[in-house]
C-alpha cells in the first residue's frame, strides 16, 4: 500500500521528522519529544502503530535489524512527503493569519 498524499496525523508528521536521521524504536520516542520541544510524547504502542503503517506505504525503510534493535530510515518517498506536508502546514498558518489581524483591531 503506497502512499497517496493528503494530511498527515500528528504522529505521522513527528515520526517522519525525528527520521531525518536514522533511529531505532527506543531512541526515536525521544527524538520525537526533541523535535517537538516537549509538546509531543509518543508512547511505545502509538509508536510501532505509526512505523508499521509508513513503512508499508513506503515513507520509511528498515534500514538495520540485529533482532534487538530495528533502525528505521526516511526513503525519498518519505522526505517528498514530509515536505509536501510542511508545505501544506505553512499554507494552513498563513491563511490563518486573518485571526492575528483581527486581535490587533481589538
Amino acid at each position: 500500500m503506497a502512499y497517496t498524499g493528503g494530511p498527515m496525523t500528528e504522529a505521522m508528521y513527528y515520526v517522519l521528522l525525528a527520521l531525518m536521521n536514522p533511529n531505532h524504536g527506543y531512541s526515536l520516542m525521544s527524538a520525537i519529544t526533541e523535535v517537538s520541544h516537549g509538546r509531543v510524547n509518543m508512547g511505545p504502542g502509538t509508536l510501532y502503530g505509526v512505523l508499521a503503517r509508513i513503512q508499508k506505504e513506503g515513507l520509511i525503510d528498515l534500514s538495520e535489524d540485529d533482532g534487538r534493535r530495528k533502525v528505521y530510515t526516511i526513503t525519498a518517498e518519505g522526505q517528498e512527503a514530509l515536505q509536501n506536508e510542511y508545505s501544506r502546514l505553512i499554507d494552513l498558518v498563513r491563511d490563518g493569519i486573518i485571526l492575528k489581524d483581527g486581535e490587533e483591531g481589538e
